[in-house]
């Protein structure tokens, strides 16, 4: 495949060829119940040539279309009048074959539908839980890249997720709560995860016994499913370079070494921590991706870039340039985003708190530029340095910046989030990933009755 995508390249200006050979497998089960499978494989490219003042593109679905589409693509480029800035990046010649202990490859449709319908089943049993609707999401990537710089690059790419929406239900109150497994590509991390089940389920029930929140602002300590969330949403889409790039406002606002946070607080995405959704080595343009610290002791310290992004700042390249499939054009995309962990134990900052909430799993949320809001999918009143009182219909509104600078505790644990997805540009992207320690937010404003 390398060979023929090479036979499709000239010697004019800047020139880029993907294929793609996909497959898909969504299994869905409601209860015990299956409610449909469906196995997608399609193949197909995406060419981009640079000759005049930006990018000509063209996606297509047969190899044999390569010379052709980049020929179109020199045309589009051609009528763009100007010059473009693109940064140079080392010529990589690699192979990347995956290695992994138990392949979801290896297991039959029959058995992983089994497992969806055990764990549907054990959640399901939960008394007055009404419904357990469980996804199973694989997707497998042959992905082949060339360049006329004379970068040559093959790769595989796997992930395997299974999600859960568990709703319960009463004559007064309905109640929802999500739980994802695994991610990365393991089939294993998807195995043995009754107990979880389980208390999601239970989790879910207690709701409908919980009062509903009282508005006010708390202290919010926050688990690390909704601090990912926070993290990713509220901020690592401002600090994406096309999103900077399309706001002067912005701009000024992201200086870089402009203080954000307390010393404390280290906000990195690394797309080259192995085994989650968001893991890979190399970009869709062929840059080898690396740990990106975007706040470093509290100070605005970088950015995700592309190629592109890269050279119009000024700044350096992190591989963070990636398309959903074959049929899009690549933009910059978080991979691993997180916050890095503190030296506070999650005991500690229960102790300390004397008026507050504890709040877990998230349930959505939007953004406006600096301004957040977010839901989650419920909480526990913490007094006097004790977790006691379920709560629920929470709703957490802020500005991201006095957020950040509010965040006085950080726990000496982290973890990533075990379901992918992140949506932008029209491309929702599976291989995404987020995570947290426990943190504390100092007067957060907290939405309820």
């Amino acid at each position: 495949m390398i060979e023929q995508l090479k036979e499709g390249l000239t010697s004019k200006g800047y020139q880029d060829l993907r294929y793609e050979k996909l497959k898909n497998i969504v299994i869905n089960v409601r209860n015990d119940k299956v409610k449909s499978v469906d196995v997608i494989e399609k193949e197909g490219g995406h060419a981009r040539a640079l000759v005049g003042g930006g990018f000509g593109t063209l996606s297509f679905n047969d190899v044999k279309d390569v010379s052709s589409s980049i020929e179109k693509c020199i045309v589009f480029s051609e009528a763009i009048p100007g010059e473009m800035a693109y940064t140079k990046v080392d010529i990589i010649q690699d192979k990347v074959s995956l290695s992994i202990d138990l392949d979801p490859r290896t297991i039959s449709l029959d058995k992983k539908v089994e497992l969806l319908k055990s764990y549907g089943k054990l959640a399901a049993d939960v008394e007055n839980l009404s419904i357990c609707d469980v996804e199973y999401i694989e997707l497998y990537k042959e992905k082949y890249y060339v360049t006329n710089e004379g970068t040559e690059i093959t790769q595989e790419q796997m992930s395997a997720t299974i999600n859960f929406r568990m709703t319960s239900k009463n004559d007064q109150l309905t109640q929802q709560t999500r739980l994802s497994l695994g991610g990365g590509d393991s089939f294993n991390e998807l195995l043995g995860k009754e107990e979880a089940v389980k208390a999601k389920a239970i989790q879910t029930v207690a709701l409908l016994d919980a009062e509903p929140v009282v508005a006010g602002d708390y202290d919010v300590i926050l688990d690390p499913s909704v601090g990912g969330l926070f993290i990713h949403e509220a901020f690592g889409h401002l600090s994406e370079a096309d999103n900077l790039l399309r706001s002067e406002a912005l701009k000024k606002t992201m200086t870089l070494g402009t203080v954000f946070a307390t010393p404390e607080l280290n906000v990195i995405d690394d797309p080259t921590e192995l085994g989650h959704s968001g893991s890979y080595i190399y970009d869709d343009e062929g840059v080898k991706s690396k740990k990106t610290y975007l706040i470093k002791d509290g100070k605005l310290s970088g950015r995700m870039h592309s190629r592109l992004t890269a050279g119009l700042t000024g700044e350096a390249v992190t591989g963070h340039f990636r398309a959903k499939n074959f049929a899009y054009t690549p933009i910059v995309r978080m991979a691993n985003i997180y916050i890095d962990k503190g030296q506070d134990s999650y005991d500690d900052i229960i102790a300390s708190t004397k008026n507050g909430l504890y709040l877990f799993g998230t349930a959505g949320g939007q953004t406006s530029g600096d301004m957040f809001t977010f839901a989650v999918q419920g909480g526990y009143k913490v007094e006097d340095g004790k977790i006691t009182t379920m709560v629920r219909d929470i709703i957490l509104t802020g500005n991201l910046f006095t957020t950040l600078k509010n965040i006085d505790k950080i726990s000496d644990e982290r973890m990533m989030s075990k379901g992918g997805g992140c949506g932008k540009g029209g491309q929702i992207l599976r291989t995404s990933c987020k995570g947290s320690p426990y943190i504390r937010i100092k007067g957060m404003s907290v939405g309820g009755k």
